[in-house]
């Protein structure tokens, strides 16, 4: 039992959630809510940074499950105070030039572009090359990146250069709120060119769009939520290192395998006769070989049994040529009723093992129909199992009334 689920509630994952279910569910909550796709969910990223933050870290776990948010605080482990970027940079690869990765790396280098692509695992399995087309900024080559006539770019005399205004408000006696805001006279820029000398191609803006295709190699045995880095390839501003591009593979499900880490996992359904009398079938991989699977007669196959295919699982990555274990569940299909016709059940019991001895049974013994199981049935009889408790006293009900 936890005190509080809040930041579970923020993760949409339950209080037992794995490690990897925490990944996961910040990862795509990350993505969604990123102020680059979403401006206007500033608080909502905060808070998903916050939670992930606290849940990640095992120490703050185990307070935050004992005492909820208020034994973080007294505990000295609650959220650090650092920018949400800072977590998303960290838990996808860094966006820091060197020298720690904190808020002055990140002011050397600009930020990192994050796409999630869907795989399939027959990509996985064999390895793939796909072609991901994205827009991103470069420095402008008509202005060299100074947005306009050389010695036309001023400082910002709002904000004196810092591209933030302060506001400071009184919200009660001897109490001030500071507030700061990004200065719209030259949106955030801390600098400002006038109308006619802005460079007629990126407008002042220094940079300029462009289309860049980047080729992504999906090595064999790479699995859900594996990072690939295109180093330097994401967006260029004017005194900054490029940030990256990091691509994150997102695996989507195959109708017949399911992956299990290296393992390979899929259900198989068996008739009776193949159960008890052996069966021969084929099975078809991920990279389009056939498997050849044999039971012999006798070797009974009961429903719920695993079989195991050594070295026919996925590849390891980086070490193709190792592979997990093709594991198969197998469901025996019973034949329907009165499959057996004349003779046929007195000659099948033959065959099979001696049924158990039959119990003594009580002179007083009753016996009943043995019925396959209905469920609306059950519930009707239910039903009037009740309404006949109400009348055992002879009496009608009588439904109360309120005015």
């Amino acid at each position: 039992m936890v005190k509080e689920t809040g930041y579970y509630d923020i993760l949409g994952v339950s209080p037992t959630a794995s490690p990897a279910e925490l990944k996961k569910a910040y990862r795509k909550l990350a993505l969604k809510y990123h102020p680059d796709k979403n401006p206007d969910e500033g608080d909502k990223f905060k808070q998903i940074s916050q939670a992930y933050e606290v849940l990640s870290d095992e120490k703050k776990r185990q307070l935050y499950d004992r005492g909820g948010e208020q034994a973080l605080k007294e505990g000295g482990g609650g959220f650090s105070g650092s920018s949400p970027m800072d977590v998303f940079d960290m838990f996808f690869g860094g966006g820091g030039g060197g020298g720690g990765g904190g808020r002055g790396s990140r002011e050397r280098k600009g930020k990192n572009l994050v796409h999630e692509i869907d795989v399939p695992l027959t990509s996985m399995y064999n390895g793939a090359k796909r072609n991901l087309a994205l827009q991103k900024s470069v420095i402008c080559k008509a202005c060299d990146g100074r947005g306009g006539k050389e010695g036309a770019v001023k400082q910002c005399d709002t904000c004196n250069g810092r591209g933030v205004q302060v506001h400071i408000q009184q919200i009660g006696p001897g109490m001030v709120q500071q507030m700061q805001s990004r200065c719209r006279a030259c949106n955030a820029t801390g600098e400002t060119i006038r109308e006619k000398d802005k460079c007629k191609t990126c407008n002042g803006k220094k940079v300029t769009q462009e289309r860049k295709i980047l080729e992504v190699h999906i090595d064999k045995g790479m699995k859900d939520g594996q990072r690939i880095a295109f180093h330097g390839e994401g967006d260029q501003n004017p005194g900054l290192e490029p940030g990256d591009v990091i691509i994150v593979l997102e695996e989507k499900e195959h109708p017949i395998f399911k992956r299990d880490g290296n393992n390979l996992v899929m259900k198989m359904e068996i008739e009776l006769v193949e159960s008890l009398c052996g069966f021969k079938k084929t099975i078809t991989t991920l990279d389009d070989r056939q498997l050849v699977i044999e039971a012999v007669p006798g070797e009974v196959i009961k429903p719920g049994d695993r079989r195991v295919v050594m070295g026919e699982g996925m590849p390891t990555h980086r070490n193709p040529f190792e592979k997990g274990r093709l594991i198969i569940l197998f469901d025996v299909n019973f034949p329907k009723a009165g499959f057996l016709k004349g003779d046929a059940a007195k000659e099948l019991e033959k065959i099979l093992p001696d049924r158990p001895a039959a119990p003594d049974v009580q002179d007083e013994a009753e016996e009943v129909l043995l019925e396959e199981f209905d469920p609306n049935k059950h519930r009707q009889s239910a039903r009037r199992g009740a309404n006949d408790e109400d009348d055992q006293d002879g009496q009608p009900r009588v439904a109360c009334q309120t005015q």
